[in-house]
């Protein structure tokens, strides 16, 4: 067992009064340190909340990027597109699946009522004769192909091919050859 302690005299009762005591300072900084803390931790959370936001808009941005990379191809193949159709052979060949005829020649009408130049009516020229597959196909390039002329039937004294219809408008038979408007 130990003795009781009496209180300090002297040089030791000077020290314990220059000295300040543990407990009341130790709770005047426990304040301090959590707002700090809060402060801290707060700012962190803040930082990455944006952070956040911004990882999120630069994925929105380059999904934006990639829509209108995507888009702006399928805009040029459909010009593209656009383009191979507006040629004028594809516009003919399209005009002739159609049914359309090439016009006969055009007449105008002047402010006055007047009509200038003798109109003619279109007329479809004859279809041009298409090759049928035929058994005779596999004999050779110099095999006659099968037709009016191979008979000798409708072939003409000098060998040529035989020569076209007349046109049905007398107009046109005036014309040496006829020609389509535009070309």
């Amino acid at each position: 067992m130990s003795k009781p302690t009496a209180p300090p005299k002297g040089r030791a009762a000077r020290l314990a009064r220059l000295m300040p005591s543990t407990g009341p300072s130790t709770a005047a900084r426990t304040p301090f340190v959590l707002l700090v803390v809060l402060l801290l931790g707060g700012g962190l959370i803040t930082l990455l909340l944006l952070n956040s936001a911004l990882n999120e808009g630069s994925f929105r941005l380059s999904e934006l990027k990639r829509d209108t990379t995507e888009l702006t191809d399928e805009q040029q193949a459909l010009q593209r597109d656009v383009d191979g159709r507006s040629q004028p052979d594809a516009l003919e060949r399209r005009a002739r699946e159609l049914g359309m005829v090439p016009g006969g020649s055009p007449a105008f009408l002047d402010p006055d009522g007047t009509v200038r130049g003798k109109p003619t009516r279109a007329t479809a020229p004859p279809p041009s004769p298409t090759p049928t597959p035929s058994a005779d196909a596999s004999a050779g390039p110099d095999a006659p192909a099968p037709g009016p002329s191979a008979s000798g039937a409708s072939a003409s004294p000098s060998g040529s091919a035989p020569a076209p219809d007349p046109p049905a408008d007398p107009s046109a038979r005036n014309s040496p050859t006829p020609t389509s408007p535009g070309r």
